[in-house]
């Protein structure tokens, strides 16, 4: 008899190569030793390149196009900013409906509901009212984003009083924090309230406690303090009178534990009480001090790289955010300054929401509301992968654990559910082989072990290259070592999967997939789908030399290592001139879909490119068909397309991509949101929002200032004009274990300096110019005379 997919018990989890140890997770949301209290840390040099600003609050009715985000990694905030009416929208990672959701329908879907496969939703919501303070009333509004101190600030005036109020979300203290003071003899009176979003039964102004349907607790408290006047509870709320200043703390969280074997909970675990205990904890402690220590935990990460993309002109200085957008949309003139914070945009936001937690989901960590599209789930199609492929590349290899950490908490579930019902008859994609081996996912995955719509049988292949890659950039052994029986898992299940074939018109016979959906585009039922051709021999390669480092199942290496040899792989159409996305030298879907799928060689593959290795057959139908795709889709697709032409070294497409996203959204279109989210339309003038371009985009603007993979670095292989007149960047990482440290000018390198962080042999070229480096872990060497 199956062990039910519920209970993974020592057999499954052996089957999936885990540990108990391998296994043990802390919850998210729990109790922690005092921070230290650090000494403070300068601000950066040009400290106004990391600021962003605004001279509008938010619409509470717009708060996913105009609320500001803030983070811990795990506990989040979206704000208004309204002078009158302070409203964040908190949100925990593990705030999730729905569960294990271990059954097919007739149709062989995983349900895709709110209940059954489950939610991202709220955690709750905190408001600040202050009465005479409506935005008719004051003039001078200003709010503010400083990425460098992850520090949201307000000010204004009313009756000749300036008003200021800050906003962070310290890690640390695990608290976020609001505090309000003036300058000129002003006071603050008004009330705070702190309410759940599920109809939580109120029992106290100052904290609530419940439990969703599948039984996740939670709870949220808060805690005000006010100087020269007077706080005290009155009912639901917390009332404030004639107080100079004014500090509420608030946390939250739930008992979500990232361990199959208690079902994802902790039982121990009361999330009402921790919540106190830490705005308790936290208001102990001054503003200044709370802040110090938030600043240098956020320094400790966002200070890892620096770019400068060029130098933009004092008009365009004297804009604010959202009117530089629409100046840089509107004469196309380039704003150099702006599209670097925009990467630093996307740096601050990882920093924020990918922490120690889950992992950022469809939304990243952040809501307006307990019904997003998708559910904010995450899909194993793109998504997911996109939203991490920024964070080796941008110095932030910490924030990656958050993926990897959720891949391994999970795999016992997916096991004992591809064990269970990846081969049942109504599975459209069950093995023809009737073999079941190894873990694989459906295109939806929720953090309680469980799927959601059609299995996606590639999605265990692309999930572990990109673990994979993260070791690429790291070198880390012990990430390796972690990682290991996911890589080993997935080549057992395509073992078990791939079909012989006898190619048409040849007697060559090769591997294929079998039948699959190439993402979200064409036929339902196709064998060999060049996605799932190109991933799986990634994987294998992969995992051929991850057991080689490590020195584990040689017999077993030697084995993948000849299937990868028989897979076919994609050949370019005689008709089309593409590379083919099924065996078919026909067109069987929409020539400008969003997906790249069947470009998956090209990027995050390298399998494809330019440099004398893939036949230019090849490598001219990997161009006509990223040509024919289009240059203008939604903000992740964009993003995708900037990154293949970048690998292509076409830089003046990859700038035209990365610039388009940046375009304002109004009315609905594609574009970046008031808040610089990425939402694009998708009926009657509405738009989603979708984290995966935030990170995307900053993604494709480092490959083209560097390419890597390992032993070889390619210096400004798609710099556009844009940006070659001079710049620099440090602390920029790369493939093969180095981080380089760069500056150019008129479009050539002046200096580059590499340093090892694990790598020890790699060619470091520009143009025609190349030099071989040798170094041990640790060491920098500097070198110069690069030329065209």
């Amino acid at each position: 008899m199956n062990p039910r997919p519920t209970d993974p018990d020592r057999r499954t989890l052996l089957a999936a190569g885990l540990t108990a140890a391998a296994l043990a997770g802390l919850p998210a949301f729990t109790a922690s030793a005092a921070p230290r209290r650090p000494t403070r840390t300068p601000p950066p040099a040009d400290a106004s390149r990391h600021v962003l600003w605004w001279q509008a609050p938010a619409d509470e009715h717009s708060m996913i196009e105009q609320g500001l985000p803030v983070g811990n990694g795990r506990l989040g905030a979206l704000a208004s900013n309204d002078p009158g009416r302070e409203l964040l929208l908190i949100t925990d990672a593990t705030m999730w409906t729905g569960g294990l959701n271990d059954r097919l329908d007739a149709d062989g879907q995983f349900p895709y509901g709110r209940d059954d496969f489950g939610s991202f939703t709220l955690l709750a919501r905190l408001t600040v009212d202050l009465p005479g303070h409506d935005l008719s009333a004051v003039h001078d509004y200003r709010r503010t984003l400083d990425l460098a101190q992850a520090l949201l600030t307000t000010t204004y005036v009313r009756s000749g009083v300036t008003y200021r109020r800050q906003l962070f979300a310290s890690r640390p203290d695990d608290v976020l924090v609001l505090h309000f003071t003036q300058s000129g003899g002003g006071r603050h009176t008004g009330s705070v309230t702190l309410d759940g979003t599920h109809g939580e039964p109120r029992t106290a102004a100052e904290s609530f406690g419940a439990a969703l349907p599948n039984g996740l607790r939670y709870g949220a408290a808060v805690t005000a303090q006010g100087t020269g006047g007077r706080v005290r509870v009155n009912g639901a709320r917390i009332d404030f009178s004639n107080c100079t200043d004014l500090t509420v703390i608030v946390s939250g969280g739930t008992d979500y534990a990232p361990d199959a074997r208690t079902h994802y909970r902790d039982p121990s675990l009361d999330p009402e009480k921790l919540a106190r205990t830490k705005v308790r904890s936290a208001a102990a402690h001054s503003v200044a001090a709370l802040l110090n220590t938030h600043v240098v935990d956020h320094r400790a990460l966002y200070g890892q790289l620096d770019v400068s993309l060029g130098t933009s002109t004092a008009e365009q200085r004297s804009l604010d955010t959202w009117q530089r957008l629409s100046a840089r949309a509107h004469d196309m003139t380039p704003d150099p300054e702006l599209e670097a914070a925009y990467l630093q945009f996307g740096r601050y936001l990882m920093i924020s929401g990918s922490r120690g937690s889950l992992p950022l989901n469809l939304q990243g960590l952040w809501l307006d509301g307990n019904d997003p599209d998708w559910m904010a789930d995450y899909h194993t199609d793109i998504n997911v992968q996109m939203n991490y492929w920024m964070a080796d590349r941008a110095g932030l290899s910490p924030c990656f654990d958050a993926l990897t950490d959720y891949c391994l908490a999970q795999l016992p579930s997916w096991t004992a559910l591809t064990r269970t019902l990846f081969n049942d008859p109504r599975n459209r994609y069950r093995n023809s082989t009737g073999e079941n081996a190894g873990w694989t996912v459906a295109i939806s995955t929720n953090p309680h072990g469980g799927m959601g719509w059609w299995w996606h049988p590639a999605g265990n292949a692309w999930l572990a290259n990109t673990l994979w890659e993260h070791y690429e950039f790291t070198r880390s052994r012990p990430h390796l070592e972690r990682i290991y029986p996911l890589l080993k898992g997935a080549c057992q299940f395509w073992e078990a999967r791939l079909l012989p074939t006898t190619l048409p018109g040849t007697d060559r016979e090769v591997l294929v997939a079998d039948s699959d959906w190439s993402p979200e585009h064409g036929p339902l039922d196709a064998q060999g789908i060049t996605y799932a051709q190109e991933l799986v021999w990634a994987l294998f390669g992969h995992y051929e030399t991850a057991a080689g480092e490590l020195d584990q199942d040689a017999a077993y290496a030697d084995r993948i290592a000849a299937l990868r040899k028989r897979l076919h792989l994609p050949q370019v159409s005689p008709k089309t001139g593409w590379l083919e996305e099924w065996m078919s030298p026909d067109n069987l879907g929409e020539t400008t879909h969003r997906h790249l799928s069947p470009l998956v060689g090209l990027f995050p593959g390298d399998r494809i490119r330019p440099d004398g290795s893939t036949t230019k057959e090849t490598l001219d139908g990997a161009t006509a068909l990223l040509t024919a795709r289009g240059m203008n889709s939604f903000g992740w697709a964009n993003a995708w397309r900037a990154l293949c032409w970048a690998r292509l070294k076409n830089a003046e497409n990859a700038y035209e991509l990365v610039v388009r996203n940046l375009r304002p959204s109004t009315g609905g279109g594609n574009g970046t949101a008031f808040n610089l989210f990425d939402v694009y339309e998708v009926e009657q003038g509405r738009g989603i929002f979708q984290i995966d371009a935030n990170f995307g985009t900053p993604a494709a603007m480092t490959e083209m200032l560097l390419y890597s993979r390992p032993g070889r670095l390619e210096l400004l292989p798609a710099l556009p004009a844009a940006w070659a007149a001079s710049g620099h960047v440090t602390g920029l990482p790369a493939r093969g274990g180095f981080v380089v440290d760069l500056r150019w000018r008129n479009g050539a390198p002046t200096s580059v300096r590499l340093r090892s962080v694990g790598g020890r042999t790699t060619t470091v070229a520009y143009a025609q110019t190349s030099r071989t480096v040798d170094l041990r872990p640790g060491e920098t060497v500097t070198l110069k005379g690069f030329t065209r």
